[in-house]
């Protein structure tokens, strides 16, 4: 069984960067994953915001982050980051870590699994 936690959430103000990893202990050490990032604000469903390939590229992201969020991988660490720069206050969500379950990569989250708990990425104006 995979546990994935997220860190690196916080407050910041317009404009900020933030920078999440994504943690991953269980399971088998050496099999890699395409690992997806998702985010869900309040009242809003899960959706979609990057992938990367278990090889470390290529990397895919939503429209609404793409030029602004980078996605990189530690395999040795078993940690997954995601890099956001130019948050606006439409960043604002609970982020969330995932493996992915198909062998090609996908924006659906019914497609991955072993979520994490999520950490909350506030976006001030």
């Amino acid at each position: 069984q995979i546990q994935l936690i997220e860190s690196g959430g916080g407050l910041v103000q317009a404009g900020d960067s933030l920078r999440l990893s994504c943690a991953a202990s269980g399971g088998r050490p050496r099999q890699t994953y395409n690992m997806g990032w998702f985010r869900q604000a309040p009242g809003k469903e899960r959706e979609f915001v990057g992938a990367i390939h278990r090889d470390g590229e290529p990397t895919i992201f939503a429209d609404s982050v793409k030029g602004r969020f980078t996605i990189s991988r530690d395999d040795a660490k078993r940690t997954v980051n995601l890099q956001m720069n130019t948050l606006t206050p439409e960043d604002t969500a609970v982020y969330f870590c995932a493996v992915g379950l198909r062998a090609f990569m996908t924006m659906t989250p019914t497609d991955y699994g072993f979520w994490g708990r999520g950490t909350q990425v506030t976006v001030s104006s």
